[in-house]
C-alpha cells in the first residue's frame, strides 16, 4: 500500500494550519505570557491545541460552509471578540502601569487554574479570526482533498496546532530569567496591551 499520498496530504495540511497558527494575535500572546511565567502551561496548551482541533473538525464537517451564509453570527462573535479584547487590553495596561503588580514571584502566583482556563476559552472562542482560519479556511481547503484526503488533511492541521503551542508555551520559558526583572514584565504587557487594543478595534472596523 502506497502511503505518500496520504503522507504528502497530512502534511499538506500541517503546513497550512501552522502558517495560520504562527500568526501574533490574542491567543498566542495569553500563551506566550503563561510560558514565560510558568504557569499552568500544560492545561492551556493543552485547550489550544484541542479547541483548534475541534474547529478544523468542525470545518471539515461542512459546518463551515453554513457559517459562510450566516454573517449575523460571525457579527455576533466579532462584537463579543472585540468587547473581550478591549477588556483584556486595559488589564494588561494597569499592570504595565503599576510596578507594584511586576514582581515576578507575584506573576507566577497570582492567576489561578480556573483563571487561566477561562481566559484562554475566551481568548479562542469568542475570537471570529479562530473561526475564519480553521473553520471556514482549513475546512474549505481539507475538503478540497475529497473523502479520504479531507481528514488526513486535518490530522495534519491539528498537529501543527499541538506542535506550535508545546514549543511556545514550553520553549517560552527559556526567557525566565530575562523576565525576572519587573521592567520586562512591564515592557511585555504594554506590547501586550497595544496588541489586544489593536486586534480588538480591528474587528468591529474591518
Amino acid at each position: 500500500m502506497d502511503l505518500t499520498p496520504a503522507l504528502l496530504t497530512a502534511a499538506a495540511g500541517f503546513g497550512t494550519g501552522l502558517s495560520l497558527i504562527v500568526a501574533i494575535g490574542a491567543q498566542n500572546a495569553f500563551v506566550l505570557r503563561q510560558g514565560i511565567a510558568r504557569k499552568h502551561v500544560l492545561p492551556v496548551v493543552v485547550l489550544c491545541a484541542v479547541s483548534d482541533a475541534v474547529l478544523i473538525a468542525v470545518g471539515i464537517s461542512g459546518i463551515g460552509a453554513v457559517l459562510a451564509h450566516a454573517p449575523a453570527a460571525i457579527t455576533v462573535i466579532r462584537w463579543a471578540g472585540a468587547a473581550f479584547l478591549v477588556s483584556y487590553a486595559v488589564l494588561a495596561a494597569r499592570r504595565a502601569l503599576r510596578p507594584g503588580t511586576l514582581d515576578a514571584t507575584q506573576e507566577i502566583g497570582s492567576a489561578t487554574l480556573a483563571t487561566s482556563i477561562l481566559t484562554c476559552l475566551a481568548l479562542t472562542w469568542l475570537n471570529p479570526h479562530v473561526y475564519l482560519d480553521t473553520v471556514l479556511m482549513l475546512g474549505s481547503v481539507a475538503n478540497n482533498q475529497g473523502d479520504s484526503g479531507r481528514w488526513l488533511f486535518g490530522l495534519g492541521a491539528a498537529t501543527s496546532s499541538v506542535v506550535w503551542f508545546l514549543a511556545l508555551g514550553y520553549g517560552a520559558q527559556f526567557l525566565h530569567r530575562v523576565f525576572a526583572r519587573p521592567g520586562a514584565w512591564r515592557v511585555l504587557d504594554a506590547g501586550i496591551a497595544a496588541l489586544m487594543l489593536t486586534l480588538g478595534i480591528t474587528l468591529v472596523t474591518t
